[in-house]
């Protein structure tokens, strides 16, 4: 069974990415209700690559994860139909510090500002090495978690003061 195991933190320098490529993604939310899986959606617009994928509850930094590609035009009518506008704009980046691999995520939209960084674990007792542009832990704060990001139609999450707004997403339609 697929665990994911991760750490969640705000970034204080938005400048680590600068000049790394990264991954377009639009994610939406077809189902999620408090105490069962989450059934997400989401196109990598560069790749033109698109995964949907379901979670369980959360139980500490742990839970049950399945994903499985699926056809992008498809991935566009489940957004679009199904995700209610709960969705979200960003560019992933990996940066690798201290033998760790970062994934960052520079949101767009009305979260343009806010930067995310998560640490993916091999269980919940590895020792993170925190890099200086690492901030405060965000894990067990429901309100950085996408799907609360997702339903919110004004960013309530203020970007961490020097942040770049970092490359964005496209507006508009989920069509190529």
């Amino acid at each position: 069974m697929p665990i994911e195991i991760e750490r969640k933190y705000l970034v204080q320098d938005a400048n680590v990415v600068a000049g790394l490529g990264g991954d377009r993604i639009v994610q939406g939310y077809a189902v999620k209700e408090r105490g069962h899986m989450s059934v997400r959606v989401r196109i990598f617009e560069d790749r033109e690559a698109a995964f949907l994928t379901l979670k369980s509850p959360l139980q500490g930094l742990r839970r049950d994860e399945y994903e499985y590609p699926i056809p992008i035009d498809d991935a566009r009518v489940m957004l679009t139909n199904h995700c209610n506008h709960r969705i979200v704009r960003k560019t992933r980046y990996q940066v690798f510090a201290h033998g760790q691999c970062f994934e960052i995520d520079v949101f767009d939209g009305v979260h343009r500002g806010l930067v995310i960084a998560e640490l993916e674990l091999r269980d919940e007792h590895q020792r993170v090495v925190r890099p200086h542009w690492l901030g405060e832990e965000v894990s067990d704060d429901r309100r950085y978690g996408n799907f609360s990001l997702a339903l919110q139609e004004r960013a309530h999450l203020l970007a961490v003061q020097g942040c770049s707004d970092g490359p964005g997403t496209r507006a508009g339609e989920f069509a190529a």
